[in-house]
């Protein structure tokens, strides 16, 4: 009985011992080696991190998404043509379609096809004149440009002849007054006498003006 007494006080004992020194053990490499536990406690802490930069990065993308898009034209958006007379000083303004070529174009991107059209304008507007463009208004509810033109004009004649002794212009139709003026038949020579008496035809203004200006008094 004394001999299973030992025994087991024995056991004990071996146990706490072991016990005992595991746990200096680790208390020694513990004070030897700090980084070690360090980097380990830093280890646990990271999806705390992670976790906090998750949650803001949502803020981030709405932020980005508030931020207001460039406006384009759109099939609804008005789009308004003056145009300009240069020869004449008249300005005509209406409402048009949308040229589908203009459609989900911003104002950066309308400018440069305005600038090819000014540079190469279609035979249609060259006939009428065509010499500019430029853009007045831009929105996405409004689009506003104007045209420039300089109509050509038409070498047209005209007819010298006679009324109450004056010399009065006609134009090339015989019937339509043009301008009356102060020169007198008589203070004309002969042979242009008798030509203005049967009509005298003037190729254009410019002439017209230098036989004016020739005779007038």
């Amino acid at each position: 009985m004394k001999l299973v007494r030992r025994i087991s006080f024995l056991l004990v004992l071996s146990g706490v011992m072991l016990g005992l020194g595991g746990y200096g053990a680790l208390k020694a490499e513990e004070f030897f080696y700090p980084n070690k536990y360090q980097n380990r406690d830093k280890h646990v802490q990271t999806p705390k991190v992670t976790k906090t930069a998750q949650e803001e990065w949502p803020e981030e993308q709405v932020i980005e998404a508030a931020v207001e898009e460039k406006p384009v034209v759109t099939a609804d958006t008005l789009y308004l043509v003056e145009t300009v007379d240069l020869s004449e000083g008249k300005v005509d303004e209406k409402e048009e379609s949308m040229p589908v070529r203009y459609i989900g174009l911003d104002r950066e991107e309308l400018l440069e096809e305005l600038s090819f059209y000014d540079s190469n304008p279609p035979l249609t507007e060259l006939e009428l004149g065509f010499e500019s463009i430029e853009l007045t208004a831009f929105s996405k509810d409004r689009v506003a440009i104007c045209k420039y033109y300089r109509p050509k004009k038409e070498n047209r004649g005209f007819y010298l002849m006679v009324a109450d002794h004056f010399i009065v212009v006609y134009e090339e139709d015989k019937q339509t007054l043009y301008m009356n003026t102060d020169i007198l038949l008589e203070s004309l020579d002969d042979a242009l006498q008798a030509q203005i008496i049967c009509g005298k035809y003037v190729e254009n203004e410019e002439a017209l003006y230098r036989f004016l200006e020739s005779y007038s008094s």
